[in-house]
């Protein structure tokens, strides 16, 4: 496959990286491949998200323009899932999945990039960087005792109902957790270091106060773990306030790194923060390669933002080739 060269590489199969997809088929741009790593797109919908989850246009109630060619609403997991699936059929994306990227290099002579994976060098003019954090999730500082670790967890794909369980955490994630968990009959513990919450949006916090408020949650602020011991098979928690409780099960939804390592391989340079760092058209340090979606975003982040950026991308692209960038027949999203 090192022969054909395409106009645009996507590297990731979420809603930054479909929108790219979408809106550079929408617009002609040539030979299009979009790569994920996991077996399908939208890997952390699929992964994180429980049935019939709630599924946000916006992030904190933060209203945001589409700008480009697709359209979207708040709806569920499945209807989103379904939404992404026939935008991808409708315009015959060619995608890639099962497929690990390595790094990105240029070549020199012919000055093109190529995409170093696990199923060959694939070579390309333009290459967007469209992959999510949750794969790589923050770990808390102190150790978690090998003993323990099956009772760990970073999402809920081990839970079940009638358990114990604290989860850790101030975003959203934490609390869309700890209310999920609360709905399978779980006696649930929602506990974060700082006084208060700070990056809820309005659903997720009305929520929070309706279920502690009807008992269905218990939720701690100003409280750090300080360790995790095991104790007869259940996890000890020793609180910084001075207290230690017993759990069945720990849930960390403490955020997402950037993957600094993989960013440098493919010559792009990250600030201070380790954040890539990218111009207003989100191309990086290194040319032709740009960032959409959860990794350009310092904290936060929106399907909505992840589609704008997509269209952004694209647009830039274009306007170098001196073709004017213009919208096309929008492709809506029932909700």
């Amino acid at each position: 496959m090192k022969n054909k060269i395409y106009d645009i590489v996507i590297i990731g199969g979420g809603p930054g990286g479909i929108g790219s997809a979408i809106e550079a088929s929408a617009h002609n741009i040539g030979e299009i491949l979009l790569i994920e790593k996991s077996d399908n797109h939208s890997n952390t919908i699929r992964k994180f998200y429980k049935d019939n989850k709630r599924v946000d246009k916006d992030y904190k109630g933060q209203v945001t323009t589409l700008q480009g060619n697709v359209e979207f609403y708040d709806g569920t997991k499945e209807t989103t899932l379904d939404y992404f699936n026939n935008l991808l059929n409708s315009e015959k994306i060619d995608s890639r999945f099962n497929t690990e990227v390595e790094k990105i290099i240029r070549n020199k002579e012919t000055d093109l990039l190529e995409i170093h994976s696990s199923s060959g060098i694939i070579q390309t003019k333009n290459t967007i960087i469209a992959i999510g954090k949750m794969g790589k999730p923050n770990k808390p500082d102190y150790k978690i005792p090998p003993s323990i670790k099956a009772q760990v967890n970073f999402n809920l794909d081990k839970c079940s109902s009638n358990e114990k369980i604290l989860v850790v955490g101030g975003g959203n994630s934490a609390a869309e957790y700890a209310y999920d968990l609360a709905d399978q009959n779980n006696n649930v513990t929602l506990v974060y270091r700082k006084p208060e919450f700070s990056r809820l949006n309005e659903t997720n916090e009305n929520l929070l106060k309706k279920y502690h408020g009807e008992e269905k949650l218990r939720v701690r602020m100003n409280t750090d773990i300080l360790s995790l011991e095991n104790e007869d098979g259940k996890v000890k928690v020793e609180f910084t306030d001075g207290y230690s409780v017993f759990y069945d099960r720990i849930i960390y939804a403490i955020g997402g790194t950037t993957p600094v390592d993989f960013l440098k391989s493919c010559s792009v340079t990250v600030d201070e923060d380790e954040q890539p760092i990218f111009d207003q058209h989100h191309e990086t340090t290194a040319k032709d390669v740009y960032v959409a979606g959860d990794i350009a975003f310092k904290s936060g982040g929106s399907i909505a933002i992840a589609l704008n950026h997509g269209y952004h991308i694209v647009n830039n692209i274009q306007r170098k080739k001196g073709k004017i960038f213009s919208h096309t027949e929008k492709f809506t999203k029932t909700e």
